[in-house]
């Protein structure tokens, strides 16, 4: 074997153990990605020394990565792309949103060993499902063996619930270095060897536990629970919705859950044992002075364009519903009476414990025609722009995985940060700012009156509410849109419902 050759080969070897000390907890992902920058920039220099031999193939195995159907996230997909190609593999990434005739295209058009598919989102997990029986009825099930990971996946889900209507392979990847693991025996299982030859772990069936839980039948569920009824009612500053912008990142990057972003997004997390770092030590040294730098980055390049738009509107609740009603002013509902119906939300109620429901939070239609007034229900809509996408695709481009990385966490953060500072604005607005807390940290405790809920969530689980929260805010205006999928589009943008009822806490249903 030729000098180079054997670099080369070392180079991965070395790659390989970085994974394996990430895998036991005894590496940082930022650390691990900066090794694969070097490790690319070293296989750069020696290519164009290292003798090509006519009809070898130096790659271990191919697959082709994307994003499923609906799903815009590509963070974790992009981590695998990473990992993979620094370890010898050839990645076809396709990209986000593609469907399976996409996917099965590239992989029949690059002759790839296996099919990995990624998704963040709940709704990403069922388009798993249809891919996989998609694959089955087309008779290629045993063609590639299939690969998933995602946020909203589990191990049982897929390595259970899936591979027991999947007529192939299939296995669930925690992480990049998961996937990473699973690719030599999947590549020797493409390649005609038996499944139960190659090393696979075994599936991880579901452990199946007698859970005895006692809930209300439905026909017996209360009306409304006991949340207090006699709350005031605060007066909003207008009705309808109002557009801002020319934001001030230091306004609302006061608001950023660092836990969050270093812990989740950066992958600072505590070493094993007594000479691991502690999260503390890793704010310290490697946190927060990468975070002021890029803050600094952020404002100097214009990355980020933030815009909200929010707006109070006249509710009551029946039952179950939020109703809301037409208003007077431009943002009013086209054509409806004043006081009427203009759109209703339906929210699930609790079978147990409190028998909880956001409706309870709103005052009844009795309470209205009694006092000729109306509860308040702000809205909002926050966006950091789309104008960070360029600098994130750069920096991936560019080889630079964890500026990558670290950018592309720190837009998601930053935009919630900009809604926490604008759910902030909206309690002063109603008149609740002396009862905030006393720290940022309080903030994240919830220690404020009321609480917002963002759809999706257990509270407010159907999507297709989404259609009404921009039928209310327009955010066209600011440059949001809604795909067909309902995600909304930039990636970096979230909505909420606000309510203001003192009892308002998360709950699950």
């Amino acid at each position: 074997m030729a000098a180079l050759d054997i670099v080369n080969t070392h180079l991965l070897e070395g790659m390989k153990v970085v994974g394996e000390l990430f895998g036991k907890g005894e590496m940082q992902l930022p650390f691990v990605l900066q090794s694969a920058e070097v490790m690319k920039t070293a296989v750069a220099l020696l290519e164009p020394h290292m003798e090509k031999v006519e009809g070898a193939d130096s790659s271990k195995g191919s697959i082709v990565l994307a994003t499923v159907r609906g799903d815009v996230h590509d963070i974790g997909k992009n981590l695998v792309d990473i990992i993979l190609t620094n370890n010898g593999y050839t990645v076809h990434n396709i990209g986000i949103k593609q469907p399976i005739t996409a996917i099965i295209e590239a992989a029949e058009e690059h002759d790839a060993d296996v099919i990995g598919m990624s998704g963040l989102l709940v709704k990403s997990t069922v388009v798993m499902k249809e891919n996989l029986e998609e694959l089955t009825s087309r008779g290629l099930a045993k063609r590639w063996p299939v690969l998933l990971g995602g946020a909203a996946l589990t191990r049982t889900y897929v390595e259970d619930d899936l591979a027991g209507q999947f007529d192939g392979v299939v296995r669930y990847a925690r992480d990049a270095f998961e996937g990473l693991r699973l690719m030599e025996p999947l590549v020797r299982v493409a390649r005609g060897e038996s499944s139960d030859d190659v090393g696979l772990p075994a599936l991880k069936k579901r452990r199946h536990s007698v859970v005895t839980v006692t809930q209300t039948p439905e026909d017996e569920l209360p009306a409304r629970s006991d949340v207090a009824a006699d709350n005031p009612v605060p007066e909003p500053p207008f009705w309808g919705t109002r557009i801002v912008k020319g934001l001030q990142l230091a306004d609302y990057a006061a608001f950023l859950d660092e836990r969050a972003t270093f812990l989740g997004q950066w992958g600072l997390k505590p070493g094993r044992g007594e000479d691991g770092a502690s999260y503390e030590e890793l704010r310290d040294t490697e946190g927060r002075p990468r975070l002021r730098a890029w803050l600094d980055a952020i404002r100097a390049e214009g990355m980020v364009d933030p815009s909200v738009i929010y707006g109070y509107f006249p509710v009551w609740s029946e039952g179950d519903e939020v109703v809301v009603a037409h208003h007077t002013g431009p943002d009013g509902g086209s054509g409806g009476q004043v006081g009427t119906e203009r759109l209703r939300f339906r929210f699930p109620r609790q079978r147990r414990d409190r028998h909880l429901c956001l409706a309870d939070f709103i005052k009844p239609k009795e309470w209205v025609e009694e006092t000729g007034r109306y509860d308040v229900l702000p809205v909002q809509l926050v966006t950091i722009g789309d104008t960070v996408t360029p600098h994130t695709a750069r920096l991936f481009a560019e080889n630079k995985y964890r500026e990558y990385m670290e950018l592309h966490g720190l837009s998601v953060q930053l935009t919630e940060a900009l809604a926490e500072f604008w759910h902030s604005r909206v309690r002063a607005e109603l008149g609740f700012a002396d009862e905030e807390p006393d720290d940022v940290d309080g903030l994240f405790k919830l220690d404020y009156r009321g609480a917002r809920f963002s759809l999706g969530y257990p509270a407010c689980p159907d999507m297709e509410d989404r259609h009404k929260v921009v039928e209310l805010l327009r955010p066209g205006r600011v440059g949001v849109t809604l795909s067909e999928e309902l995600q909304l589009h930039p990636e970096q943008s979230t909505d909420c419902f606000v309510f203001h009822h003192p009892e308002a806490k998360y709950f699950s249903v």
